[in-house]
């Protein structure tokens, strides 16, 4: 069993972000084989601008869970870092995020998960660092390549923080 190509966003605000993500990066490996990691991009808020600048990146690696499980380990650790979702401003500061972008090729539109990710083509600081680890990649959805989302973007202020 190989395991699906699974791609999450991981970011964070609060705190040592660049410590959050590596810890969070440290988490899902207990999830992923073969894990690979994109740059730490620096990023503006985008929805909620009055709040610090965002720590962002992008992980790959092979997922043997399915996507249910998976996202049910995600949110133990976000939890154990620290954040509850319960009790949070939805899309404000946060300690840790983690988001399934792409489950293989599966399309997935259920209550607590929409796969691929309901706003990965909008997001400039989830782009950048996905075609990082993997240029050519398409939509499942649409077949199309997500450089073109990307091209379509303006400046959203993405800039590279250690790579």
């Amino acid at each position: 069993m190989s395991g699906e190509s699974v791609f999450l966003s991981l970011g964070s605000n609060l705190g040592q972000r660049e410590e959050n993500l590596l810890m969070a990066v440290k988490a899902l490996r207990d999830c992923l084989r073969e894990l690979r990691c994109s740059s730490v991009y620096e990023t503006r808020p985008l929805y909620v601008r009055k709040q610090p600048n965002f720590l962002n990146m992008v992980v790959a690696g092979l997922c043997l869970l399915q996507p249910a499980e998976l996202l049910r380990q995600i949110l133990s650790i976000e939890l154990r870092m620290g954040r509850d979702r319960n009790h949070y401003i939805p899309k404000g500061p946060r300690i840790i995020d983690i988001d399934i972008l792409l489950f293989g090729e599966q399309i997935i539109k259920q209550e607590k998960l929409t796969v691929p990710h309901p706003h990965l083509k909008e997001r400039q600081f989830v782009l950048v660092p996905l075609l990082e680890l993997e240029p050519e990649l398409k939509d499942p959805e649409s077949g199309r390549p997500f450089s073109e989302s990307l091209q379509k973007l303006g400046d959203q202020g993405v800039y590279i923080f250690r790579a």
